[in-house]
């Protein structure tokens, strides 16, 4: 029988929050990596996240009047992201998924691109995506550790504030081809976002430095993405994580050196229109 695909409510956040949590760590544990959400109530304070974003869609599958999935659209910037797509694993293989992306698709028919990041090891989500018209644009690995070194010479890092919107906007806009203000404004009301500055100016930042989740990064040059990286880890408590677009292959190489450690690998993923960025970047689930 076909699922029931209604909007989600924040009534549901419980029932939701418990199947993101089984659904991420049964596909990561039946493949020998950790999970993203390490208990259910990191599935719960998620999924009560994405639900009172005024900026997410979200749906809901039911079968027999209980929830099996869910799946949530980013819509704050001009480009859509498929945030989180998760059924409950009894009821994986049944079309839910399907349902479930069709039903976001279908609310994102008139941007220009929808992206969205899955794990490259899913052989069931990646060929979904595949079938749904999305291409693979970039392979991606999850980095996580501290940086060993600091801040390269001639470079300042600082927590991003409210009146540096203006100028990440511009530099998101040269590198990226476009905006990325609600996003980063976001970052600002529940993460850490930082700056680096060359020559007094903003020449690169990131959203979100200890959750690679909702950390995207950019910069204009890879000098200034490394010391951006470097400054960042050294002002947090706990590990620096991103995820890094690995063509970017010296990139990948100084993170190696930085004593950064390879997590998982993962795919960038696009439908529509998609322009490669002019500059050093990494992006986060939401692109």
């Amino acid at each position: 029988m076909a699922p029931c695909i209604r909007s989600v409510t924040e009534s549901d956040a419980l029932q939701v929050g418990r199947i993101m949590h089984d659904a991420f760590r049964g596909i990561a544990e039946a493949h020998g990596f950790h999970p993203d959400l390490q208990d259910v109530e990191d599935g719960i304070r998620l999924a009560d996240t994405f639900i009172t974003s005024p900026t997410m869609f979200g749906v809901v599958a039911e079968q027999d009047g209980h929830i099996v999935g869910s799946n949530f659209l980013a819509e704050g910037d001009p480009i859509r992201a498929v945030a989180t797509l998760t059924v409950d694993p009894r009821f994986q293989g049944r079309g839910v998924g399907r349902a479930l992306m069709g039903a976001v698709l279908d609310r994102a028919k008139t941007a220009a691109s929808v992206r969205l990041v899955a794990d490259a090891f899913n052989v069931r989500s990646v060929p979904l995506y595949a079938s749904m018209g999305f291409e693979v644009k970039e392979p991606l690995l999850v980095m996580r550790g501290t940086c060993r070194s600091g801040p390269l010479p001639g470079y300042v890092t600082r927590p991003l504030v409210a009146d540096d919107l203006a100028d990440c906007g511009m530099l998101a806009s040269r590198v990226y081809g476009m905006e990325r203000t609600v996003e980063v404004r976001d970052a600002l009301k529940h993460f850490k976002p930082f700056i680096v500055e060359r020559d007094g100016r903003v020449c690169g930042y990131l959203s979100s430095a200890a959750l690679w989740l909702a950390n995207h990064g950019i910069a204009e040059t890879e000098s200034d993405l490394k010391s951006l990286i470097a400054g960042a880890s050294a002002m947090i408590d706990g590990p620096i994580s991103f995820l890094l677009p690995v063509r970017q292959a010296s990139l990948f190489q100084w993170c190696i050196s930085e004593g950064l450690r390879v997590v998982k690998p993962m795919l960038l993923m696009a439908k529509g229109e998609y322009h490669q960025p002019e500059g050093a970047w990494f992006p986060s689930v939401s692109y």
